[in-house]
């Protein structure tokens, strides 16, 4: 693997930022949307800017920031269904998939982890 791109991990979170981008495209809550987009934004740059640095200790550092975006994330989709600005269905789909992406992470980590070995 020679690209971030290539990683199924940053895939995921590109494609459900997106999908996240565009589910608030309308949202009048300004300082809300700014922050739901800002986490789900958060997590593909994150790993791709630590894939960048060429350094497994700075890959790992910054998977585990992308991963803490990914708990804010599920944070905010779940205040976001209680105050009305996501249908249910919409809103447990976005966690599953935040939640799978940061299960993902984990075994990121651990994986790159045992490089250190």
């Amino acid at each position: 693997m020679q690209r971030f791109e290539d990683l199924d991990v940053w895939k995921k979170a590109f494609q459900l930022s997106v999908e996240i981008f565009k589910a608030f495209k309308d949202c009048r809550d300004f300082g809300f949307r700014d922050q739901i987009t800002r986490a789900s934004l958060s997590v593909p740059s994150n790993i791709s800017e630590g894939y960048e640095r060429d350094s497994n200790k700075e890959f790992i550092r910054f998977l585990y920031i992308a991963k803490g975006s990914c708990g804010e994330l599920r944070t905010q989709l779940c205040i976001a269904l209680e105050i009305g600005y996501l249908e249910k269905d919409k809103c447990n789909a976005f966690i599953e998939r935040a939640k799978e992406i940061s299960s993902m992470l984990s075994g990121l980590i651990q994986k790159r982890k045992s490089f250190n070995l």
